[in-house]
């Protein structure tokens, strides 16, 4: 990292582009980080890294200015002229893609899970710290508008004493999963816990505190999958909540995406939040409106009347996956803290591990001789 702060240092005076290698170019690399590091200032795209030839052409219309290699091996035979490696791959590949990473010097962002197993997770973060090597990853759900939303409700009072939280992130695709995540095992990363679950499970956490799994569903229903395809947990929160989370590829009419109760009043909140749909569709980081959620959309607080007094309106944070990035470039420029301390991540996986466990555990059909603690 050649023009990074150290892990203590000061911010560096005009300090240059941070030089950024993406490594993958299917839907992660070029919807959720590409556009970004492309926006932001603090970073220059320097290094694509795919093998497939069509995403490679894609890759050149989009970033002419990105130098394009077939294989990770290539980037690190030389990496002196990169600062960061953003790792956009399939789950399988993120532990030894990260390692080599750090072992090379050079600050690391991991998609979720950046690790399949709690070991492969506490390695990486004992390695990263010995040799004092920025290391993140990639929860940029902490950014969408509902999840501000909430947090700023109970931020503020006005979702005080939270009794239950319910967390919902369902769609409908009976077409099954695109490729690697049809074919993916539990072994690998592959299932609906460690992709959308990363995330609710996240966002339990980082607004209730610590929790154990009280109870759990775990199925496979799309006969393409590999893994399952449909979860429910209860999470037991040290702090008194209870958090319902559903998780679900196959819900043709999904539920509430928040549900919040408290002895005294109650939010909902219908639909996701509208970033992926809108950089899928084109938008960019910049466009007018970006983040910003219609009202037809808002959640409602209050209490159900009969009188027609009830919930009212809330006007929403606006959604800011650009917020990760800000976050990321003032840490590596000033050495504070990361936008996602990876010892976060690791607590997901190692609940997302004991549900498998259960799950073998009670006999249901599953992966044993693949579970990666079975």
């Amino acid at each position: 990292m050649n023009h990074l702060a150290s892990p203590h240092g000061a911010p560096p005076h005009d300090a240059p582009p941070i030089r950024t290698a993406l490594l993958g170019f299917g839907l992660s690399g070029r919807v959720f980080h590409a556009p970004f590091l492309e926006a932001s200032d603090a970073f220059v795209l320097s290094v694509i890294v795919t093998g497939d030839p069509g995403r490679q052409a894609e890759a050149r219309r989009l970033h002419p200015d990105a130098r394009i290699l077939a294989t990770p091996a290539e980037l690190f035979e030389a990496p002196g002229d990169i600062d960061l490696v953003v790792i956009g791959t399939p789950p399988a590949s993120h532990f030894g893609l990260a390692l080599a990473a750090i072992q090379a010097g050079i600050a690391v962002l991991v998609d979720k899970p950046f690790a399949v197993t709690t070991a492969e997770g506490e390695q990486l973060i004992t390695l990263a710290d010995e040799r004092g090597v920025p290391l993140t990853v990639f929860q940029n759900r902490r950014f969408d508008a509902d999840y501000l939303t909430v947090k700023k409700l109970v931020d503020d009072g006005r979702l005080a004493g939270v009794t239950r939280f319910e967390s919902r992130f369902e769609g409908f695709k009976p077409e099954g999963a695109r490729a690697w995540k049809a074919d993916a095992t539990i072994a690998e990363g592959g299932g609906i816990l460690f992709d959308l679950g990363t995330h609710v499970i996240d966002q339990a956490l980082q607004l209730f505190g610590p929790a154990e799994v009280a109870y759990s569903e775990v199925a496979t229903r799309h006969p393409r999958s590999s893994a399952p395809d449909d979860a429910f947990l209860v999470l037991q929160h040290a702090s008194g909540v209870t958090s319902h989370l559903w998780m679900n590829s196959l819900a043709a009419q999904p539920g509430a995406r928040f549900r919040v109760l408290t002895p005294q009043t109650a939010y909902t909140k219908w639909g996701l939040d509208g970033q992926e749909a809108a950089l899928k569709g084109g938008a960019l980081p910049g466009d007018d409106g970006f983040g910003a959620e219609p009202p037809s959309t808002w959640g409602v607080l209050g209490v159900e009347s009969a009188n027609g007094d009830g919930p009212q309106p809330v006007a929403p944070e606006r959604g800011d996956y650009a917020g990760f990035y800000r976050l990321l470039g003032e840490a590596l420029a000033t050495g504070g803290p990361l936008p996602v301390d990876p010892r976060d991540a690791l607590r997901v996986i190692g609940l997302i591990e004991e549900v498998h466990r259960t799950k073998l555990d009670r006999g249901e059909p599953g992966e044993a001789a693949e579970q990666p603690n079975a």
